[in-house]
């Protein structure tokens, strides 16, 4: 009876959003619905003027706040990341949407320039479901929208996005994958880790992001594949599971890719379906139209 009352208290969903973290002017907002609109109308090819008008700003003041978030034009990056375009470059064999692995390739562009140092849990720290951890999180701004960050006293453990009003269902979400865990609102220790992640001039091979995965052996096996995966390409689950020396397992891998608990740091919006189609994103499929295309940007500059 005691330790249940401990467990509800742990997990009671009014203990989070102690701070009001509701942003303003968010550039995100305004990109998202022009991604949107993308998304729904790509084959159209919508002009900038058209999508000046879906979200209310004139096309000089998208085209400039468009290309200030993403190094991309809207024409930009319409082209990279519509379905179509997407499977020419999958049966062309272009770079930015590689269906096999390039290991020891090196440059700016690829995300072990990130320098992402990774431990795994042991087995037994994960079938405990979180028993004895204790997970410090905050929401902060991000590129993406609302950023739900959580660390252990061994590196980050989760990244989630959300819209405003979605910070509850995320944490519910999140923490919900560690449920025997302790679980303190701490905005101090998760705000370094928010500027590092998101801040492409602070991926410094001197100080390296340390992360800390919990899952399965053969999660495990699928995320650190996914850390392979240089920035401005993509891999279909099928290579994936191919790398990892499972190539009968695209299904098992896709669940996989889709249980990762480090959105962005461990790039699954990179994993394609087999026909090149950008398939389902667990924090939505315009933020994951959106991720790559702020990662073609970078790429690009």
């Amino acid at each position: 009876m005691n330790a249940q009352m401990t467990m509800n208290t742990r997990m009671k969903p009014t203990a989070i959003l102690e701070n009001d973290i509701t942003p303003e002017g968010s550039d995100y907002d305004v990109v998202r619905r022009a991604i949107e609109k993308i998304s729904l109308d790509y084959r159209d090819q919508p002009s900038l003027e058209v999508l000046a008008e879906e979200v209310g700003e004139t096309p000089t003041g998208l085209q400039k706040l468009f290309t200030r978030w993403a190094g991309l034009s809207p024409k930009a990056f319409l082209q990279a990341v519509t379905l179509d375009h997407a499977r020419r470059l999958l049966d062309s064999g272009m770079p930015l949407l590689e269906t096999s692995f390039e290991l020891g390739m090196s440059g700016p562009g690829r995300l072990h320039d990130l320098f992402v140092t990774h431990e795994a849990m042991s087995p037994g720290d994960y079938k405990t479901r979180g028993a004895g951890l204790i997970i410090r999180y905050g929401y902060h701004i991000s590129p993406f929208g609302i950023a739900l960050i959580m660390v252990t006293d061994r590196g980050l453990a989760g990244l989630a996005f959300c819209d405003a009003d979605g910070e509850r269902a995320a944490f519910t979400d999140m923490s919900g994958r560690w449920p025997n865990a302790t679980y303190v609102e701490d905005m101090s220790a998760t705000q370094a880790y928010a500027a590092r992640v998101f801040d492409p001039t602070k991926w410094r091979a001197d100080q390296p992001l340390r992360v800390v995965m919990i899952g399965t052996d053969f999660q495990l096996r699928v995320w650190e594949a996914l850390l392979r995966i240089p920035m401005g390409r993509a891999c279909t689950y099928s290579s994936i599971a191919a790398s990892i020396g499972a190539p009968s397992a695209s299904r098992a891998v896709g669940a996989a890719v889709g249980a990762n608990p480090m959105s962005f740091v461990v790039p699954c919006h990179r994993a394609l379906g087999k026909s090149g189609a950008l398939t389902g994103y667990h924090w939505g499929l315009t933020r994951k139209r959106a991720i790559l295309g702020w990662e073609a940007g970078q790429v690009a500059s």
